[in-house]
């Protein structure tokens, strides 16, 4: 099985890069299934209900989330429909709408997507290693194919938990600090792993916010209003990662990275 997952994409700008570079992105990896973290598509903060179908008509499977779930209030209005492809982290408390994990079938095989979100810096959310422990006695019945997006602050949480999950998931692949990480690998027992997949959007930006006003924020030291760059050049990055469809064990994790600078078919 070949999946295919892009990493936070932030805002318009991050939007017409997904919509630019998958189609030449799925000619060359040829996927079975496609993910991508949508959590500040909303101009940065959030997902609305018609961005979350313009990810699916391009042709995105599911849809995983992170600590700016919430940040849109559209999101309230189909996040429990029960045929939606968009996850929010599964260690949300109970009861929090929409769901953290899903079984999808792909032909005559299936795939777990796994949300979770760390704690490490972040909001104090469930235990996600318990929380984990719970989810896989559930999808482990069902499938070998594991993916995990583990939405955290910092690479030592990401790194425990793909050390944690090694042998038990298909692939643990973090998100949320926007900047790729050049440690993809596979553990020692068959789980690809990525510290973060990094982000989709303005190339010249901090994080995806407009370099100038991040700059003034650490010279005045004083909160900032965050914009988001609509023009400029732009980035993607995530990666491929091959499995085998028996054991759900990775064969190969690439990272992918499109910019000016590298530009695809580059490489």
């Amino acid at each position: 099985m070949k999946l295919l997952f892009i990493g936070d994409v932030v805002g318009s700008i991050g939007r017409n890069m997904l919509s630019e570079s998958l189609p030449a992105l799925k000619r060359k990896y040829r996927p079975q299934f496609t993910i991508v973290n949508g959590e500040n598509a909303a101009a940065g903060r959030g997902i609305t209900e018609k961005i979350y179908k313009e990810f699916l008509q391009s042709g995105v499977d599911i849809i995983t989330m992170g600590n700016h779930t919430w940040d849109n209030k559209d999101i309230f209005t189909f996040v429990d429909n029960e045929k939606v492809k968009l996850l929010r982290p599964a260690n949300f408390p109970e009861g929090t709408p929409g769901i953290g994990y899903k079984i999808i079938a792909i032909n005559q095989q299936k795939i777990a997507v796994i949300n979770m979100q760390g704690r490490a810096l972040m909001n104090s959310l469930d235990d996600p290693f318990r929380k984990m422990d719970e989810i896989l006695k559930i999808v482990k019945s069902e499938t070998n194919c594991i993916f995990v997006d583990f939405h955290a602050e910092t690479t030592s949480e990401k790194q425990a938990m793909g050390w944690y999950l090694d042998g038990q998931v298909s692939a643990v692949v973090g998100t949320h600090t926007h900047v790729q990480t050049n440690d993809a690998r596979i553990l020692p027992q068959g789980t690809a792993y990525l510290t973060d997949a990094g982000m989709t959007g303005a190339y010249d930006s901090i994080l995806g916010v407009e370099k100038e006003i991040i700059i003034e924020k650490f010279i005045s030291q004083m909160p900032v209003r965050h914009e988001i760059p609509e023009q400029g050049r732009k980035i993607l990055s995530g990666c491929f990662i091959e499995l085998d469809s028996t054991t759900g064990k990775a064969l190969r994790i690439e990272n992918i990275l499109i910019n000016d600078d590298q530009p695809f078919g580059s490489e």
